[in-house]
């Protein structure tokens, strides 16, 4: 059965309101007119009050049945998009189409993927292809059809000659007689085109299976030591005596020649991340064939053993040793009420809640997925690799942005054990898009949001995560503008006004193996839009050694510490600012001596000035010390009234990073994107993606390299993109545990209106409020603009939540 609760809600000038229950004594419902008249400050004037309407009974926990019910729960308000989505998933029917067209092709000799070996071809996975902009733009614009729709798929081919990993485009769909199978080559710039060498590929269980029987017998041999040394055993993942869970990380190769994969050993359990053992095993496992697989050595206590032989006679003679004992027992890492602690006066109310009372303000089309909001629309789209992307954002009608998308979150750490030190992530590798799940109502997003869906393929059946996506409008907490003029009366000023800020925003929330990461696109009122990302979870920990001294971050649990690494999430924003010829400007803020012949007193002195200039040819390139320049994608053929070039400036916010290693043998070429702030080049539709979902195993020998984007282009009067990096150095503390917190780990980046209006764009916003003292009495009359505060009753619900589906199709 859902809980409810009923709060009695002053709404307040916006839809959108913080409600809590009102404290004793207090009535704060007030009939509140188009004039509202209070005494001026410092005098005394009690409100009017209205003792027909008193509050609900219990504050907040019921109400008296004066009051009609609030609309919170209601759905936003239908529109119709003007044109079809077109860079939207394909539909479950296509998918099962292109399984079946893959499996029809004897030329592909494909084996169910439940069934296969190394030796054997199978679908790793089927996705959604890019639609190319070339061929959008022209239906955008009303003179071309809508382009056709393609599938990406990932095949192993272990029974080919030279075994690979291949990638094929599958299209036009819907399946038909034109539909054709080809090679994806052309978005790739490695040298191999959609081809990754076998040894590179992504480690699926069906090579963990194959190395599954080497590292038993490693770990089968020395148990009576593991039992000792790290408290348990490993006799295999589905043998009953295993106390012991294992875990590989990335990279397994350098250039595709060979494999290598290093295992970690943790306790099992909802909390394994943060539990890790005092023991590797490295293998060297390359190609098909399990029998060329070796034992590459073990380790402990900071000590390298080529041999199991060299590991044994070390422990005889006692040279390894326990120096803690890891928790086996989770409840201290569990994300839950833990008494212990104690407790907060006042803890026990119901907490603030962002409402949208009186009805959504933003319109949807659920069928296209098109937003509209206060000037704004845009679409949404999804994808297996990448999660959600948003297309053709525009503000009043003009257009801003093409595309908005995450491109990858990497990270890398550092330890001096071999899978701390050699660690990185690459998490579109694990497919990103699956991950985004289930949002809880209330907390992840507030009580009545929009919350979408998310539907991807595993093999031929379709799976759906409800709830994955939600949209609301929120306060952001201040007023967008405000202003309180000088007097020249006795009440100290002659007018206040202030404009109510809100915003809507898209989040969604990830949770790729032990984080998670929450994704927010947030549009704000006057033409702004930002990018948040956050990370909670769990910290993937390494075992604590004291002789360390800290080098790699702090002791965080009795044998754990705390990784130090780099989180970096690089975002594609494909900017069209009034159309597709933009350049990037850049004012710089110098200093210079001079001299001004109306202060002979000072003779030379120092002041700032701006030094404009235009980026000539793509490049990298980073925040200046200070904030000290401006960086501006301007339409130069586009004037505002006052004859200034129209355009959106880049804006720093929380903790813009790039990544810290930049010759590191696991990061060196394949993750060029994320060594730097920012990067700017011409758009091409092969080059739609920063980064290679295989790419992560290819550190020396790159499917795709970021760098080759860089050609010296001229950026001048083009279709520029924008790559930025948002992130975090997790200087990791004792207070990561048991998850990391939202409100540290977040970064974020505003794009915001440069000379793109003649004006502030919020004069015509309505909610706001104009205040003047009367000349004669001092009371101050509220001018609403016909924006009364709603008094109504709030229903509030628990929501029953859904876990993923998997449908047949």
């Amino acid at each position: 059965m859902s809980l409810k609760r009923i709060l009695v809600a002053l709404a307040a000038m916006a839809a959108t309101q913080v409600v809590a229950a009102p404290a004793n004594g207090f009535d704060p419902l007030e009939d509140f007119t188009t004039i509202h008249k209070r005494g001026p400050p410092g005098k005394s004037n009690p409100s009017k009050g209205n003792p027909g309407k008193g509050h609900g009974k219990g504050h907040g926990h019921g109400h008296d049945g004066d009051y009609e019910t609030c609309d919170t729960y209601g759905a936003a308000p239908a529109t119709k998009a003007p044109k079809a989505n077109v860079w939207g998933p394909i539909t479950p029917a296509d998918n099962a189409a292109v399984w079946d067209l893959l499996h029809a092709d004897a030329s592909l000799n494909l084996t169910d993927p439940s069934k296969a070996v190394l030796t054997d071809n199978y679908v790793f996975w089927i996705d959604t292809l890019h639609t190319n902009k070339t061929d959008v733009l022209p239906y955008l614009e009303g003179t071309g059809e809508a382009p056709p729709k393609y599938a990406r798929a990932i095949i192993f081919r272990g029974g080919i000659a030279e075994p690979d990993s291949m990638e094929f485009m599958v299209g036009p769909l819907p399946v038909g007689p034109e539909t054709k199978i080809s090679p994806l080559d052309y978005i790739y710039n490695g040298g191999r085109g959609g081809s990754v060498p076998f040894n590179g590929r992504y480690f699926d269980s069906v090579r963990s299976a194959a190395t599954e029987p080497l590292l038993v017998s490693v770990m089968s041999d020395v148990a009576d030591i593991t039992e000792q040394l790290i408290g348990g055993v490993f006799y295999g993942g589905s043998d009953k005596r295993t106390t012991l869970t294992s875990t590989t990380g990335t990279p397994m190769s350098y250039n595709g020649t060979t494999t290598y994969r290093t295992v970690m050993f943790r306790n099992p359990g909802p909390a394994t991340y943060l539990t890790p053992l005092d023991l590797f095993v490295l293998l060297d496992c390359p190609g098909t064939d399990p029998s060329h697989f070796k034992l590459k050595g073990l380790v402990t206590n900071q000590r390298f053993f080529p041999t199991v032989a060299e590991f044994r006679a070390a422990y005889e003679k006692g040279e390894l040793k326990r120096e803690f004992v890891q928790e086996r027992e989770p409840e201290w890492a569990l994300v839950k009420n833990t008494p212990e602690m104690g407790t907060r006066a006042l803890e026990e109310r119901f907490a603030p809640q962002t409402l949208e009372i009186g009805g959504k303000r933003y319109k949807f089309d659920e069928a296209e997925k098109y937003v509209e909001y206060m000037g704004w629309s845009f679409y949404l789209s999804f994808t297996r690799t990448l999660g959600v992307m948003l297309y053709d954002i525009k503000f009043k009608g003009e257009s801003v942005i093409y595309e908005l998308s995450l491109q990858e979150a990497a990270a890398q750490y550092a330890g001096h054990s071999p899978k701390s030190a050699a660690t990185v992530y690459h998490d579109t590798y694990y497919s990103l898009g699956t991950d985004v799940a289930t949002l809880v109502e209330g907390f992840d997003c507030p009580y009545g949001s929009t919350f979408l869906p998310i539907t991807y393929y595993s093999g031929n059946k379709q799976v759906t995560h409800p709830n994955a996506i939600c949209i609301f409008e929120a306060d952001i907490g201040i007023p967008i503008s405000r202003h309180r003029t000088g007097g020249n009366n006795d009440y100290g000023f002659q007018n206040i006004g202030t404009v109510k800020g809100t915003a809507l925003t898209v989040r969604s929330i990830a949770t790729i193996g032990n984080y998670d990461y929450m994704f927010d696109y947030q549009f704000h009122l006057e033409g702004s839009m930002e990018v948040h990302v956050r990370a909670s979870g769990y910290l993937q920990s390494s075992y604590y050694y004291p002789a360390e001294g800290g080098k790699f971050g702090p002791r965080v649990q009795v044998a754990t510490e705390g990784s130090l690494h780099d989180h970096i999430l690089t975002y594609k924003a494909d900017f069209d600012v009034v159309g597709t010829k933009n350049s990037l400007e850049v004012s710089e803020i110098v200093l210079v001596n001079q001299t001004q012949e109306w202060y002979p007193e000072l003779g030379s002195f120092e002041q700032m000035q701006l030094n404009i200039s235009t980026m000539q040819t793509e490049q990298q390139f980073n925040w200046a010390p200070n904030g000290g320049k401006m960086f501006c994608v301007v339409n130069e053929n586009e004037k505002n009234r006052w004859g200034e070039k129209r355009g959106y400036r880049i804006v720093p916010g929380k903790s813009n990073i790039h990544l810290s290693p930049m010759n590191s043998p696991f990061s060196k070429h394949q993750s060029p994107f994320a060594k730097s702030h920012l990067a700017v080049t011409v758009q091409h539709d092969n080059e739609p993606y920063a980064n290679s979902v295989q790419n992560v195993n290819l550190p020396s020998a790159p499917q795709q390299d970021f760098l080759k984007f860089f050609d010296d282009e001229s950026i001048v009067n083009e279709d520029i993109v924008m790559w930025f990096n948002l992130g975090m150095h997790h200087f990791t503390r004792a207070e990561d545990i048991p998850v990391t917190l939202y409100t540290d780990a977040h970064s974020s980046i505003m794009f915001a209106p440069q000379n793109f209006f003649d004006r502030a764009q919020d004069g015509d916003l309505q909610n706001r409020r104009w205040v003047v003292p009367d000349a004669e009495t001092g009371e101050l009359e509220y001018e609403t603009h016909g924006i009364e505060m709603p008094t109504c009753a709030v229903e509030l619900t628990e929501p029953v939540l859904s876990i993923e589906k998997f449908t047949s199709v």
